[in-house]
């Protein structure tokens, strides 16, 4: 009886020795808690849409300058020039005839006005070659036709301060390089939803506020700190729907937040043509985050920081509502989080400077930022390029934003089918490869250039589609936002530059075609040499990225999470 009984206590033991080995083999990630509740169901639908409004605004405010800050066809204001009666006697078409020089193709010069009166000109206006003529003394007059109001007729941002005008777009931009970098930081060490709700916030006031500025010193500064803002909605929105979805479903969820983008963005040209002031037009494409602060408090914080950051009853409270929401089975709390906690809780903060402390991390860095450069640098080059299609502003800005959406579904399948890394480089090989080939297609093919440059647009988006789904399963959980941070700087950066490429056309007609192409191609060459995300869990620690991942291939002999759990309480008992 006692061999009996020495027998059983060995053979428990045993057991439990054998279920520890095996609950350290089978270590709980975050993707089994996905698999246990639902990786993608009515949860996911429900914060991808509610984080679809934000993202439309986005590309409202990203691309607002072409409107607001558009020049109308605009002359000198004549009306003071002397003349007596006689001129004020004249019609309109007389007083321009006689007071404003003309172009080669007869409109009236935008910039300078004659000293005095051409009465002569009534009866010969074609001898006005050797007039003398002075820059506009009396302000500008501006045809509303198409604009009631922009900041550049309020201002009069126009001859020798037209570059005021494109100034705005810079500043707006470097509001956001530096929102990158604060929000990066920001959202890795409070967490994504407070910070998107300070985002929130702050883009609502400071956008506003720049409808009502008053000077021209006053609305840059607004835009400025709008465009800071803004960034940690664009960080945000992207980071927390990739962080709820499983490993299959990534690739949706990057295409779907990119068709978000392309609908704000044909929006906004049917909102400018309806509203053709820009202030009214500044508060309208702000006013649906009202909307996004209401919707807000339904966004859930991301259970994977929660995690890697040791707050175990929030992640447990976020997990039961999908849970709920899935109407799949709540994961048994206490053992799940305790594991999780154990190897994923960190007790230091993290900071950029952990984007270069090892290796692979450096390497990783390197490599992101030169395809993030790469990618924005070349979309926005391209689409500042291409001509117009003969079109008003409003209709070629509807056809330019409607030419993504086919790009996003192409690199939708073609995620899933390549694979991550080879479509990042393709797209950005190819784009480059357009460039060039447009570099050699004779002028009065027109028609031809046209199609090879829209073909180039829509690759370029592919890549921009691309790298944000990239870019956040590449790096950890617990440096992700300073990994986005860092990649939306380089980006901003590449953007900051492109409208520079583009003024070295006075040098030589196509040198800014050879630096966009040698950049895509560059830039699709180092994506080469990153690793592949595809079917691969997200790292959770930088460790994670020191060792190599496996790839998430379920094996039939292999325990689910709930069977370990139930084996686990079972020899506990």
């Amino acid at each position: 009886m006692l061999m009996v009984f020495d027998e059983l206590l060995i053979w428990q033991i045993w057991v439990r020795v054998e279920l520890n080995e095996r609950v350290k083999e089978n270590k709980m990630t975050f993707e089994n808690i996905l698999e246990e509740i639902g990786g993608f169901g009515p949860f996911q639908i429900a914060v991808v849409v509610l984080l679809s409004v934000p993202r439309m605004v986005l590309p409202c405010h990203f691309l607002l300058n072409n409107f607001i800050a558009a020049s109308p066809p605009h002359h000198c204001d004549i009306s003071t020039l002397g003349g007596g009666g006689l001129f004020r006697n004249l019609t309109r078409e007389q007083r321009l005839t006689v007071g404003l020089p003309v172009r080669e193709d007869g409109a009236p010069k935008s910039c300078e006005m004659f000293t005095e009166p051409q009465f002569q000109l009534l009866a010969n206006s074609s001898d006005a070659g050797n007039l003398s003529t002075v820059q506009c003394r009396s302000g500008w007059v501006y045809d509303n036709s198409t604009f009631t109001s922009t900041i550049a007729t309020e201002w009069d941002l126009v001859c020798d301060r037209k570059s005021l005008t494109q100034t705005t777009s810079s500043i707006f931009f470097i509001g956001v390089m530096i929102g990158s970098i604060t929000f990066g930081f920001l959202c890795d060490k409070y967490g994504r939803k407070n910070t998107l709700l300070a985002s929130y916030v702050m883009s609502i006031l400071f956008s506003f506020a720049s409808a009502f500025a008053n000077s021209y010193i006053v609305f840059a500064v607004l835009r400025f700190l709008t465009g800071f803002g803004l960034t940690g909605i664009l960080v945000n929105v992207v980071v927390i729907g990739i962080e709820w979805v499983d490993t299959r479903h990534r690739a949706c969820i990057g295409v779907v937040g990119g068709l978000s983008w392309s609908v704000g963005n044909m929006l906004l040209a049917g909102l400018a043509y309806l509203i053709n002031d820009w202030r009214t037009l500044t508060m309208v494409v702000t006013a649906p985050l009202g909307f996004a602060v209401l919707t807000w408090w339904w966004i859930p914080e991301s259970a994977r920081w929660l995690l890697a950051h040791g707050k175990v009853e929030k992640a447990q409270f976020y997990l039961d509502k999908c849970a709920m929401f899935n109407k799949r089975p709540k994961v048994s709390s206490n053992v799940l989080l305790e594991t999780l906690s154990d190897t994923e809780k960190q007790d230091k903060s993290y900071t950029y400077l952990h984007l270069i402390k090892t290796p692979k991390m450096r390497r990783l860095t390197l490599l992101t930022g030169i395809v993030w450069f790469g990618v924005a640098l070349t979309y926005y080059a391209i689409s500042l390029n291409i001509g117009g299609f003969g079109l008003n502003i409003y209709l070629t800005h509807f056809i330019y934003a409607a030419i993504e959406v086919p790009g996003k579904l192409v690199i939708y399948f073609c995620l899933d089918i390549f694979g991550r890394k080879k479509c990042q480089a393709g797209t950005l090989l190819l784009t480059g490869i357009s460039i060039v080939v447009n570099i050699f297609i004779p002028r009065d093919l027109w028609h031809v250039r046209v199609v090879v440059a829209v073909l180039g647009k829509g690759l370029s988006e592919s890549a921009f589609t691309t790298v944000f789904l990239y870019t956040t399963e590449l790096y950890p959980t617990v440096v992700r936002q300073n990994g986005m941070g860092y990649s939306n700087f380089m980006s901003r950066l590449g953007v900051a530059v492109a409208p520079l490429v583009l003024l070295l056309v006075d040098v030589w007609s196509v040198l800014p075609q050879i630096i966009i192409c040698t950049v895509a191609i560059g830039s699709g060459l180092a994506a080469l040499l990153l690793p592949e995300t595809l079917n691969v869990r997200l790292p959770e620690t930088i460790e994670d990225v020191e060792k190599t991942r496996g790839k998430e291939v379920s094996s039939p002999s292999a325990e689910s999470p709930a069977d370990i759990l139930e084996l686990k309480s079972t020899t506990d008992m």
